[in-house]
């Protein structure tokens, strides 16, 4: 109960003092909760109302205590921590629990009596109600540590309201003398016996998961001892042996339960898991019309040693009955398929091959000889690794390449491989109900042959539509094409777009005067300059018409133009082509710029071409043999490039 007390003489040693007692009084109380945490498991076989009953008890039990190990500060007037387990049943235990808990702390609290008597029965009620708001506020929910620490904290203020409103405590003045060390001490016992708790319910669902999965398995679950009895079985096996409860098999031995040739089989393969420590998996069993898939693993207590065995059963009845199915129609289908020009294979639910025909292993000439019935998709396929018979496998990590392949088997899908020696193979697979994967394998090496020239002379045509014949750049066709795609591109990105637009000077004169094969010779030579002025990949150098060139330059501003159009003059001086018809004694050319950037690339693109053709025009007008920039925005000054 919360009470007064007076200021003693010797402070220092009379604090020391309680707080030893409550480290008492808290031990006390974790020691009870501990206690409930460690025989609730013997609860959870009883109804939820008798397990919510007993922690009511326990943490009553546990007030109780706390009250007779309380500290007395004055006469009639104890402190003690013996809110922490009321909060708890509450918040953990419910309604249920919080009564119970309750009713025991109030009716000793009652017998106690003393001068802070009523005052201790209110701080009881708050201290439970508390736990029941704790309760309603996670009732859809597990409770976390996080609620415990609130829950603390909630039971803390709420103490420390009491000890400033309750009359008796305020004569007393208990808030200011022994306030800190029982507000502190109950919120750490409510923490740490909050926590217990948590772990409690937390070991008590994993056990229940893992008792219900025993118990609930469809496979024939068991544990037997050194001697091969019967420890514990779950409800499958029961039913098999037509037992009513699991308490009836326990002791028993095959001895009692199946033929005694058959027991003694099972007897020594089970000794033998238990000597050697080596599992036994899948062994097939047979009882009465039943076809058993048994596994079974020795048990070992801490120190290494076998003390049982763990068995795993599965039916596999039903399987068996249709593997003696399959193998009746085995030949029925051999002969069905050895007629098909194309292979056949067909492959369980867990990749076994369970039927091919020959054409299914000519198909493979490599590979053919593990292609057998029985074998695996994964063995198949290392051995199909191992030769090289396919392309495209990986040197690095084979394996990988094998699971992730294998992985695949049980899918609906068509895929089409080139052997090693460039014949192609189709693969369609397609899935049954049942789970087996029927692959069917065609030769396509002739229709693949057709498919890979047709491609290559629609891309060599397709190569001749884009390009000039004579310098072999791209010609007008393309240069449409790429002037919407990069112009759109740069748009999008706000990006400068450059455009040069080149023309050969009196190059009509050239022709009259060396002919025509010099003059394409010379168209050759200035489309060559103009595909070593630039650098980049996204730079593209078209045949505008005659003797007219373009250069499209994404993401380059007109200042970068410029410098593109001054490596072209330059090259082009270098290489002095002798022009008599020419002003300047040899071929040169005349160069419109233009650049714009995203807003009139979104408008109008074409006024870059309309503003090149300006500035072109402007610079032939103006002298020849020079570059001259326009824009959509304004015009720079001539380039005199003589």
């Amino acid at each position: 109960m919360i009470g007064s007390v007076h200021v003693l003489e010797g402070g220092s040693n009379a604090v020391n003092g309680i707080w030893t007692q409550f480290g008492g009084n808290l031990s006390f109380v974790c020691l009870a909760i501990s206690l409930w945490a460690h025989f609730s498991i013997q609860f959870q076989r009883r109804s939820v109302t008798h397990e919510k009953f007993a922690f009511g008890i326990i943490a009553g039990g546990a007030s109780i205590g706390s009250i007779l190990l309380a500290v007395e500060v004055n006469p009639g007037i104890y402190i003690d921590i013996r809110f922490s387990p009321l909060a708890l049943a509450g918040m953990f235990g419910g309604p249920i629990a919080a009564a119970f808990a309750a009713s025991l702390a109030m009716v000793f609290r009652f017998w106690v009596g003393g001068a802070a008597m009523i005052d201790g029965l209110i701080a009881i009620a708050v201290a439970t109600g508390i736990g029941l708001a704790a309760n309603v506020w996670i009732r859809k929910r597990s409770p976390e540590l996080t609620d415990v620490a609130l829950l603390s904290l909630a039971l803390g203020g709420a103490l420390i309201v009491l000890m400033a409103v309750l009359p008796t405590l305020v004569h007393a003045r208990v808030l200011a003398i022994i306030g800190l060390p029982m507000t502190v001490l109950n919120c750490l016992a409510t923490v740490l016996c909050g926590f217990v708790l948590l772990k409690t319910q937390q070991w008590e669902l994993e056990r229940s998961i893992l008792v219900t999965a025993f118990s609930q398995s469809p496979d024939y679950l068991y544990v037997k001892d050194r001697n091969s009895r019967f420890i514990t079985v779950n409800e499958n096996m029961i039913r098999l042996f037509r037992f009513r409860t699991t308490a009836e098999m326990t002791g028993l031995s095959d001895f009692n339960l199946i033929s005694r040739p058959r027991a003694e089989e099972f007897y020594y393969l089970e000794q033998q898991v238990m000597d050697t420590g080596v599992p036994l998996i899948d062994s097939v069993e047979r009882i009465e019309d039943r076809y058993l898939l048994a596994s079974k693993v020795p048990l070992k207590d801490r120190q290494g040693r076998v003390i049982g065995l763990a068995g795993v059963t599965r039916d596999v009845t039903e399987r068996t009955a249709l593997e003696r199915e399959l193998r009746k129609s085995k030949n029925l289908l051999s002969h069905a398929m050895a007629g098909m020009s194309d292979g056949i294979a067909m492959y369980d639910s867990k990749g076994f091959l369970v039927f091919c025909n020959d054409q299914y292993r000519a198909a493979f000439p490599l590979s053919g000889d593990a292609r057998v019935v029985g074998a695996h998709i994964s063995d198949i396929l290392r051995r199909v690794a191992e030769t090289g018979e396919r392309t495209g496998i990986p040197d690095a990590d084979r394996e990988e390449w094998i699971r992730s392949v294998s992985a695949t088997l049980h899918s609906n899908k068509d895929e089409e491989v080139q052997l090693h020696n460039g014949d192609w193979r189709s693969i369609r697979t397609r899935l049954a109900e049942d789970g087996t994967a029927m692959a069917v394998v065609s030769d396509i090496t002739a229709t693949k042959q057709a498919e890979i020239a047709l491609r290559l002379s629609a891309e060599q045509l397709k190569n001749l539509a884009e390009t000039d014949g004579l310098t072999g750049m791209v010609n007008r066709r393309a240069f449409d094409e790429a002037f919407a795609r990069e112009t759109a591109g740069s748009a999008r990105k706000n990006t400068p777009f450059s455009l040069l637009m080149v023309d050969i000077d009196r190059f009509k004169a050239y022709n009259d005067t060396y002919g025509h094969p010099a003059g394409d010779q010379c168209l050759r030579v200035v489309s060559r300059c103009l595909r070593q002025s630039v650098s980049r990949p996204a730079d593209i150098v078209a045949r505008y018409g005659g003797e007219e060139f373009v250069v499209l330059l994404p993401a380059t501003s007109a200042k970068g133009a410029m410098i593109v159009a001054e490596q072209f003059a330059r090259l082009l001086s270098q290489e002095n082509i002798v022009h008599t018809g020419s002003e300047f004694g040899r071929v040169t050319a005349s160069i419109g710029i233009s650049c714009a950037t995203g807003a009139t690339l979104r408008v109008n693109p074409n006024r870059l071409l309309s503003e090149a053709d300006a500035a072109l025009y402007d610079a032939k007008t103006q002298g020849r043999n020079r570059i001259l920039a326009h824009s959509p925005e304004e015009r720079h000054a001539i380039k005199d490039v003589g």
